[in-house]
């Protein structure tokens, strides 16, 4: 089935970030460091592309923009994708695949130990999303899913405990992921108490 135009145009939106890392690191201008640039814009963009699918449920339910249920999934991994080229460039540009190392980094820099976590909640959540294994889970996919929040929370203080001055970055992503948590909460007590 072919994809819709809109579909295409959202994902080649949506790699548009990668081209422009690639475009730098081959022409020399990600600055004098290219891998902290590359580390840095990777997370970068997963936390902001995450923030983005997450904000899909809220937009429907506010404004009734049903459509937009359908760019969820492609965002979402999206997410991921930027998700795993940050971990990529760490595991082999800034320790060289020495595991030792790299777990030792986990257990005692805080930020990092964190920001693994959320890497490691995005692995079954992208492994689950197709729609075949939505189906045959069931609820139970719909519980593992929600889970998308906490690794959300994860990488925004990832983010936060990584800047050691200006922190004004992730606390705007603080703020939106604060609002997107609010407005689930809220439509969450508000179906109980029409239940009741």
């Amino acid at each position: 089935m072919a994809l819709r135009p809109d579909k295409i145009c959202l994902f080649v939106l949506a790699l548009v970030p990668f081209a422009w890392l690639l475009f730098g690191l081959f022409n020399g201008s990600l600055g004098p460091n290219p891998v902290e640039t590359l580390t840095h814009e990777t997370g970068d963009w997963a936390l902001r592309i995450l923030l983005i699918s997450l904000a899909i449920t809220p937009l429907r339910r506010v404004f009734r923009l049903n459509r937009l249920i359908a760019y969820r999934r492609m965002l979402g991994l999206f997410a991921f994708f930027y998700a795993v080229l940050h971990f990529s460039i760490y595991l082999v540009f800034d320790h060289y695949f020495d595991l030792n190392t790299i777990i030792e980094d986990i257990i005692k820099r805080p930020y990092i130990t964190v920001g693994f976590a959320a890497f490691l909640i995005l692995i079954p959540l992208a492994a689950t999303s197709w729609t075949a294994l939505q189906s045959r889970m069931g609820k139970r996919w719909i519980r593992l899913h929600q889970t998308v929040y906490a690794a959300a929370i994860l990488a925004v203080i990832h983010f936060l405990w990584l800047v050691k001055a200006d922190i004004t970055e992730p606390a705007i992503y603080g703020g939106v992921l604060a609002l997107l948590l609010g407005v689930r909460v809220y439509y969450f007590y508000r179906r109980r108490s029409r239940k009741r």
